[in-house]
């Protein structure tokens, strides 16, 4: 398997440069590109996957309905839409979603982030490589969960009381 490698950006999200993405998290940076999107149905109910437990990072921890890093050379989008179809098998060409923000360590995140919402009244077809399991639940509900002391991957209760509370 190849390294990833990924953009590496200034304060105001410019490229300045590019590093492996094991590099990047040995060094613990935060000047990276990722995104990060919830699949909402119409009673506004989110859709959680817990990651399996051969993922090196939050191994059996709640996540982001869809998640990735932006690599080298690509766009928010473009990595949103590629990662959206691998891990989901969803086609964004032809189910509705939406930009919610864009978030950046300045303002406590981890790291350069945007937001996306995918609407869906079904189950995605994720990938068992990347899932285990899934269930909706209220953004409340999953606030709970986390507080309550349940794994997650960083960042999602707070990003989830931006956009959703």
């Amino acid at each position: 398997m190849n390294e990833e490698i990924l953009d590496l950006v200034d304060d105001q999200d410019q490229i300045t440069g590019q590093l492996s993405r094991r590099e990047i998290y040995e060094q613990r940076l935060h000047n990276y590109r990722v995104f990060h999107g919830f699949v909402v149905n119409k009673e506004g109910n989110i859709w959680i996957p817990r990651r399996t437990a051969t993922k090196k990072i939050y191994p059996n921890a709640l996540d982001y309905s869809v998640a990735g890093h932006v690599e080298a050379g690509e766009s928010y989008q473009e990595s949103f839409f590629r990662e959206t179809s691998e891990e989901l098998n969803i086609d964004l060409r032809v189910i509705p979603w939406r930009v919610l923000g864009k978030l950046t360590p300045n303002e406590g995140s981890h790291c350069f982030q945007m937001v996306y919402e995918i609407t869906l009244d079904s189950d995605p077809d994720y990938n068992t490589d990347d899932y285990s399991d899934a269930s909706w639940m209220s953004p409340q509900e999953i606030i709970d969960r986390i507080e309550g002391g349940e794994l997650a991957k960083t960042d999602i209760v707070s990003t989830i009381k931006r956009f959703y509370l």
